[in-house]
């Protein structure tokens, strides 16, 4: 597969509410923006892989450009007009039930100037007697062939443009054949073969432990979208005072110490009585990133007082396993000490004990690198595998320390101790009556094992079970 960064870049820019989002999705085949009647409901630059028959580009969908006095659009329009100069094809999109306007002729010049592969995509022409609409667009001065009519809603058109697209996309690189390959090979080269094969899976593995994918959750305005710009050392995300700024997450990778990082800065999440219209469907997008995320940054802001709704929106980082750092930011406006609040965080967010706490200005940038290396760290212990001689010797130490109990009479031996999943680390207990053992004992050995083995920052299941028991029958114990 092509590296993303050499991969050909393709623009999507235009007004607000011109179906930028849905052309997008249509061709990523699958619903990645958010669609919505309300206008402006894009404003960060999103970035997906696509197919385009038989070559692959990736897709930039623009914030929706609109000249307003709004201090959020005026930054919208810089970026979106920053992201045109560094792709190599772009889409300039306009609604084709509205005639063409002095803003949408101003902001295509500009694009023209930029010497790119440039299309005029008019959208909402549902039908051959819209298509009269179409000569209202040639005073823009753009060549027939560079001039689309289509319907994205009705999927009308998209065939013509897809052919455009894949005209200037660059030839893939076909690999040959497994049988090319093996052809003229004789039977000491295919055992030669066989064996780099085995190496290659293992090194696929351990390129899928170096990739990391980090939720940045948080309450609305606790500075998200700053700790990923800091993160990043660029303006990658939209930044402002107002409320509710990001809507849709965020994807932005990252390389640091041989690990692939790939950010996602969600929506800022309100009270469930406050959510309306597309900030319902961001916190259900918000949900579908958690499912996919290994690690999770809990943004706290530091100069306010903490409240419920960060304990909520704490316990969906708890609910989905992921790797856990609680981010103090805006610490440079606080003036109580650090042990203070880290003693009421501890308070708070019992179920997050495990969770190192670090105090950041994403403003100053106090503490960012430090972030960047405990990410790493918790990355590490999120997706270790402990030997299971190391696991039994740890258990029977505990047991030794502190005898099984007897409930009931009952006589209970732990046969042996494994690890049998990682992200998180599930750990299961083989004994003899795994129904009888008591939830505070099991509370026991976790501590037990966090006191010896590294697990900072990272949850820890324990199952305890019989022989021979299969894993969709086990009975997890789950830290709270």
């Amino acid at each position: 597969m092509q590296d993303i960064k050499e991969l050909t870049k393709i623009a999507l820019i235009g007004q607000p509410n011109v179906g930028k989002s849905s052309l997008f999705n249509r061709i990523a085949q699958k619903r990645i923006a958010i669609v919505s009647e309300q206008s402006g409901t894009t404003r960060d630059i999103r970035k997906h892989r696509v197919s385009i028959f038989d070559k692959e580009a990736l897709m930039l969908d623009t914030g929706g450009i609109d000249e307003t006095n709004d201090a959020i659009f005026s930054v919208v329009k810089r970026k979106a007009v920053e992201t045109a100069k560094e792709s190599d094809i772009i889409l300039f999109m306009v609604d084709g039930k509205k005639l063409p306007d002095e803003k949408d002729k101003e902001l295509f010049y500009e694009l023209q100037n930029l010497g790119k592969k440039l299309a005029l995509v008019v959208n909402k022409i549902d039908n051959d007697k819209e298509m009269e609409r179409l000569w209202d667009f040639y005073e823009f001065g753009i060549g027939e062939e560079n001039l689309f009519a289509i319907s994205v809603s009705h999927n009308r058109g998209t065939k013509s443009l897809m052919d455009w697209i894949n005209r200037h996309l660059p030839e893939s690189y076909v690999e040959a054949s497994e049988e090319d390959e093996n052809k003229d090979l004789n039977e000491d080269e295919l055992d030669e073969n066989y064996d780099e094969e085995i190496t290659d899976i293992n090194e696929t593995q351990e390129e899928d432990d170096n990739k990391l994918r980090v939720a940045i959750i948080g309450r609305v305005n606790v500075g998200k979208s700053s700790i990923l710009n800091a993160l990043l050392g660029e303006e990658r995300s939209v930044v402002s005072p107002i409320a509710g700024t990001t809507i849709d997450p965020v994807d932005e990778m990252y390389e640091y110490k041989d690990k692939e990082i790939t950010f996602v800065d969600t929506a800022g999440l309100r009270r469930r009585g406050s959510i309306e219209g597309i900030e319902k469907y961001a916190l259900m997008r918000t949900r579908e990133m958690l499912e996919q995320a290994n690690l999770a940054l809990l943004v706290l802001d530091a100069s306010e007082p903490f409240v419920d709704l960060d304990e909520k929106i704490a316990g969906l980082v708890d609910e989905y396993g992921l790797g856990t750092i609680v981010v103090l930011n805006k610490w440079d406006n606080n003036i109580e000490t650090f042990k203070k609040i880290e003693e009421e965080i501890r308070d708070r967010f019992k179920f997050l004990f495990y969770a190192p706490i670090i105090a950041v200005s994403a403003k100053t940038g106090r503490s960012i690198d430090r972030l960047k290396d405990k990410l790493i760290e918790i990355y590490d212990n999120y997706a270790q595998r402990i030997t299971t001689s190391v696991l039994n010797a740890t258990i029977e130490e505990a047991v030794r320390r502190h005898a099984l109990p007897s409930p009931n009479g009952a006589y209970l031996r732990i046969y042996y101790t494994t690890q049998f999943e990682t992200k998180p680390p599930r750990i299961a207990l083989i004994m003899n009556k795994p129904n009888v053992l008591h939830f505070s004992y099991k509370r026991y050995l976790i501590n037990f094992l966090r006191s010896n083995i590294d697990f900072e920052g990272t949850p820890i299941h324990l199952v305890a079970r019989k022989k021979g028991e299969r894993d969709n029958h086990e009975e997890e114990f789950l830290e709270e």
